[in-house]
């Protein structure tokens, strides 16, 4: 008997509105707010890229690794993460919002209550992406690759499926290890280790 696979989840929209729209970021801002109940991300050249919920295996993986990089940066205390729910407005013009995120708390400092309460006008210094069965792998490379240009001191593309990690940083080449079962932030973050058993084989 043959079996065929089927995922329930949907690859993303993309829209495209330049040049006969082109919003702010405040406008983008208010965009997405009256749209809350969808994930929204804009390229830099002004394309709106819908993402729609992602199936609960993928979803529990992201709850892990927030949870653990989170546990870590209050150990650490040096900077704050966020979840995918986050966007950021970077230099080069995408609002992007990563799986997870890490950003320096000096960096936030320099910000107003104000800037704090939208959309971070920063790249985070860390961001790590999941893939998901419906992710096509080069737009997530070219979406990594994007992080270390506007200034991301460390990136990983994690797809599970294929038990790889893209590792990105500034001025190297991407490095892409097969089936590792920890993987560690420094320098960028000192004394974090992910160990990866629970996101290569989900405990369910």
């Amino acid at each position: 008997m043959t079996q065929t696979s089927l995922s329930i989840e949907h690859s993303p929209l993309r829209l495209r509105l330049h040049p006969a729209i082109d919003m702010t970021d405040d406008q983008f801002y208010e965009f997405c707010r009256i749209n809350r109940d969808l994930r929204i991300e804009r390229t830099a050249k002004g394309d709106l890229i819908i993402m729609p919920p992602t199936g609960w295996e993928t979803g529990h993986r992201n709850s892990e690794l927030n949870a653990i990089l989170r546990n870590w940066a209050k150990k650490d205390g040096s900077g704050i993460v966020s979840d995918s729910s986050t966007g950021f407005n970077l230099p080069g013009g995408a609002n992007r919002a990563p799986d997870a995120a890490w950003v320096k708390r000096s960096r936030l400092a320099a910000l107003t209550p104000k800037e704090k309460r939208k959309f971070l006008p920063l790249c985070p210094d860390f961001v790590i992406e999941l893939r998901s069965p419906s992710d096509n792998l080069n737009d997530l490379q070219d979406k990594m690759q994007e992080y270390i240009d506007n200034g991301a001191q460390l990136g990983w593309l994690i797809d599970p499926d294929e038990k790889r990690i893209y590792v990105y940083r500034p001025h190297s080449e991407v490095e892409c290890l097969e089936n590792p079962s920890t993987i560690a932030g420094e320098p960028v973050l000192p004394g974090f280790v992910l160990d990866l058993q629970d996101i290569w084989e989900p405990d369910f």
